[in-house]
Order: C-alpha cells, then sequence, then structure tokens
C-alpha cells in the first residue's frame, strides 16, 4: 500500500532500525556513571551527538536531544524569550508556524508577552521586508520555519537570519520537514527539529542553541542535556535517530533522490489539475521541499476523499478543516486565503515509485468524482452549475424572510439568500455555485452559514471563480457572506 505521508512521519529508515537494535544491548545504561556500562552508553550518546551536529551545520557542544520535536520548539522558544527578557517581549512568528510554535506564543502571550504574526503571501511566503520592517528595539525572538509542513513552501531563512543579526535579535528556525534534505542556511541562532521526520524513531527531538545565543532554560532542570532537556536519555533511540541522518548526509544519494522525488511531485502538479475539474494547486512551486504537493478540490468532503482514497490503497493527509477534530480550517491554509476543502497533501518517503505516483493519478479522478456525486455534484463543477441556470434568469420575485430552516434559496431584489445554517462547508459554497447563475451579473447572492470553514472557503471560491466577495455581516447564530456575480 502506497505511503504518501511522509510528511507526518517518514518510514524508519534502514539505517535506523539497524542502530537501534544495536544500541538496545550497547546503550540501555546511564550514561552520566562511572562504570563500565555507563561509559559505554555516553561514548554512544556522545557520537550521536557529534554525528547530529555535523548534520546540523554546528558544533556537537551546541546540541541537546529532547523527548519530541514539539518539545524542542518549546524549550526553544521559552529559553530565548527568557533570556532577552530585560530587551523586550516581543515575539515574531509566520502566520503559517507549525501548530508547537503557535502555542508557545500563546503561552508567552498568557504571561504577559507580545506576540506578532507575519503575513504570508498566497503561496505561504514569508517577505524578508515584512521581517525588516516588523524587526523593534523590543524584539526579543523571530522564529521561522524553514518549510511549511502543509503545502511545503520554503522559507527566506538566510535573508531573514541576515535581517536578524543585523537588528541583533536571535531567530529560532523550525527545520522539522527541510532537515531531512540539507542542512538549513543562514545565521540562525537555534533550530529545532524533530528524528520521525527524517526516519529516526518518533520520540526524539533535537535542539540546537548557537554559542553567544542567550539562553535561559525554563521549568524543571537537572544535569542532563546541558541542563536544557530534563530526564533520562533514550540513547537507543538517540542513537538510531543521528545514525539515519547521518546516512542521508553520507553521499550523493540524498540529491539524487531529491531530483527524483520532485520529478514525480511536479507530475502531480501538472496532471492533477489536467485530470480533475476545479481544482487548486497551492503552495510555492518553485521555492518547495522537493518531496510535497498539496491540492484543494471544490465541492468535496475531505475526510469522505481520504477514506475513499484510502480503500484505493493510498495513504496521504490534509490540512482541510473536515479531517480535523477542531473543525476549523487549517491556520496554514487559512493565512494563505486559498480553499480548504477537498485538501489533499500527498509527501513522498525517499524510494517511492513512480508507477505508484501514475497508479495514484488514476485513481484520484474517479474518487473525487465520487464524492462529489455524493454530494450531488457530479465531477465537472462548472459544468454542472452552468446547467443548473437554465439560461438568462427571470426577474426575481419579493425577499424572503433570512430564517433558519427557511427554504435553500430565498429570492431578494438584490439578488438570492441562501440557507445553509447548520451545513457544513462544503455544502455552503455547493449551494453559493449553484445559486450563482440565478442571479443577473452585478446582482448578488447571501450564503447564510454557521461553518467556520465557509468564512475561507467563500471568498476562495470567489478567487477560483472570478466573482467578487463583497463581505460578511453578522446574522444570528451565523454570518452573511455576500457574493456579487462578475462573469
Amino acid at each position: 500500500m502506497p505511503y504518501f505521508d511522509a510528511a507526518s512521519a517518514a518510514p524508519l529508515h534502514p539505517v535506523a532500525r539497524e542502530a537501534l537494535l544495536a544500541s538496545l544491548d550497547e546503550g540501555w545504561a546511564d550514561p552520566a556513571r562511572l562504570y563500565r556500562e555507563g561509559r559505554r552508553a555516553r561514548l554512544l550518546l556522545d557520537a550521536a551527538r557529534e554525528a547530529a551536529a555535523e548534520a546540523v551545520g554546528c558544533r556537537p557542544d551546541e546540541v541537546v536531544f529532547t523527548p519530541s520535536g514539539t518539545q524542542a520548539v518549546h524549550s526553544g522558544v521559552s529559553g530565548a524569550l527568557a533570556a532577552r527578557r530585560r530587551v523586550g517581549r516581543r515575539l515574531l512568528h509566520s502566520a503559517v508556524e507549525h501548530s508547537a510554535v503557535l502555542h508557545a506564543a500563546e503561552v508567552h502571550a498568557a504571561a504577559g508577552g507580545s506576540c506578532t504574526e507575519l503575513a504570508v503571501d498566497r503561496r505561504g511566503r514569508v517577505a524578508a521586508g515584512d521581517v525588516a520592517a516588523a524587526l523593534s528595539p523590543d524584539t526579543a525572538l523571530v522564529c521561522l520555519q524553514s518549510a511549511n509542513h502543509e503545502v511545503g513552501t520554503e522559507q527566506p531563512v538566510e535573508e531573514v537570519a541576515a535581517l536578524c543579526q543585523e537588528a541583533g535579535v536571535p531567530l529560532l528556525v523550525d527545520a522539522a520537514q527541510s532537515l531531512p534534505w540539507g542542512p538549513v542556511p543562514g545565521g540562525w541562532s537555534l533550530l529545532a527539529a524533530s528524528a520521525h521526520k527524517w526516519g529516526g524513531p518518533p520520540g526524539v527531538g533535537l535542539l540546537a542553541v548557537r554559542k553567544g545565543t542567550r539562553f535561559a532554560p525554563q521549568g524543571p532542570r537537572d544535569e542532563r542535556e546541558a541542563g536544557r532537556s530534563a530526564g533520562f536519555e533514550n540513547i537507543p533511540a538517540i542513537v538510531a535517530a543521528a545514525a539515519s541522518l547521518r546516512a542521508l548526509r553520507a553521499g550523493p544519494e540524498t540529491a539524487a533522490e531529491a531530483a527524483r522525488l520532485r520529478k514525480l511531485v511536479d507530475r502531480i502538479r501538472t496532471r492533477v489539475p489536467e485530470l480533475v475539474p476545479d481544482v487548486e494547486v497551492v503552495g510555492d512551486p518553485v521555492h518547495r521541499l522537493p518531496h510535497l504537493v498539496t491540492f484543494s478540490c471544490l465541492y468535496v468532503d475531505g475526510e469522505a476523499l481520504l477514506h475513499e482514497l484510502d480503500r484505493a490503497g493510498f495513504s496521504v493527509s490534509s490540512g482541510s478543516s473536515c479531517t480535523s477534530s477542531t473543525l476549523t480550517p487549517s491556520h496554514v491554509l487559512r493565512a494563505m486565503g486559498v480553499l480548504s476543502e477537498g485538501n489533499v497533501r500527498v509527501s513522498l518517503p525517499y524510494g517511492t515509485d513512480g508507477a505508484e505516483v501514475e497508479r495514484f493519478l488514476e485513481v484520484l479522478p474517479a474518487v473525487v468524482r465520487s464524492v462529489r456525486e455524493r454530494l450531488g455534484v457530479p465531477a465537472a463543477g462548472r459544468e454542472t452549475v452552468a446547467s443548473t441556470a437554465g439560461g438568462e434568469p427571470e426577474a426575481a420575485p419579493a425577499a424572503a424572510a433570512e430564517e433558519p430552516g427557511g427554504p435553500t434559496a430565498s429570492a431578494e431584489p438584490a439578488g438570492l439568500v441562501v440557507d445553509s445554517l447548520g451545513k457544513r462547508c462544503p455544502l455552503p459554497v455547493i449551494e453559493l455555485a449553484k445559486a450563482i447563475l440565478e442571479v443577473p451579473v452585478g446582482a448578488t447572492v447571501t450564503v447564510l452559514a454557521d461553518d467556520e470553514a465557509a468564512r475561507q472557503d467563500i471568498p476562495a471560491w470567489c478567487t477560483m471563480r472570478e466573482q467578487e466577495y463583497v463581505g460578511e455581516r453578522p446574522n444570528g447564530r451565523g454570518a452573511a457572506y455576500v457574493v456579487r456575480r462578475r462573469a
């Protein structure tokens, strides 16, 4: 069964498996003890630290291991902010950072600090100029991921690092997604990563703090990991993580594999919009990770789509609100202003067979079509919507009351009111698409909806359909989203 979700967790690297099994016999003792077994464990831990530091591009004494990548981020953020409390308490971060950074920012704000979110463009990329404009004397820390975990867009880390150095502000880079493909360039101050993203075992994080960076570890501390990560080290897992990371750096295979996977991803980016109507491929087409592509399908329930792909034998992921427990759109897709419904993230692991990608492209159109048909929208969404118009509309009848439970579409002098209260996306968008051609050009369709995803997907639909999104206004327990027909 093709596994296409390496961005969540990469399959265990063969070298990691061998190192893990071998170190279980040698690395079980306490590395802080002076007897033979402890010394042996310490040698393994030191060797792993040296290998990890070489792969990251820093000194071994700048690297500590944590129980997870999330813990590495939290420790890095809290320690850097605490050390610069006298300078200021302002944290800058991009709008598309991993939730680990956003949660750390929430804790900082709750403790009296301030947070400034840096906007991204429609491709999910921060402008270095925006970072320069946002830097101020009270800025304590800047957080910027090297590449986005949902859409693969790479950030201008090297440019931002130079700006931060000039301003005397430390930069923390979340390198979880990019470190498997090479060291992070630039003069960053702190770096966090997670072993299960590069084929190491889960439960190992990495935090690098470069010499000269002020850092004050927070929370309970002990003598382990330079006081920056408390608790007994999982030496077998750490050794396996470092061994797999070193294996990725040992020869030209990684660069060759990155180039091969990039070609496969390019094929997906090109073929999916050709094979499936009403699809938006998101993320930067150039500045991106080699193995990851994300696209969103109009008029599709994301959870149903992923279930159908799973039944067809493909393991993929999604940033869609319909596939999460929060029932809110992905903050990454929201910041980019792109469609969230029917969202699919394909992230190819090392060694992916090109034939598996071709079979995915063969299966996808029928899967999307079946999901759309269950929702009352045949596969060709544009043709379906056009057929509902039935030619030029007649004069609109008198307005109807905007009450929950009323008719699906009630006419008013300015156009139509579509009652989608109580319905989850993509249903409000489907009903908007069917209603838009029932009004004259220049008239409006107002969609009543209480699904949070509608706030994102209705404007995104307007962009894709070249219609005018007028705005929203409160409406009882939901909101009224107004769209003017332009074409």
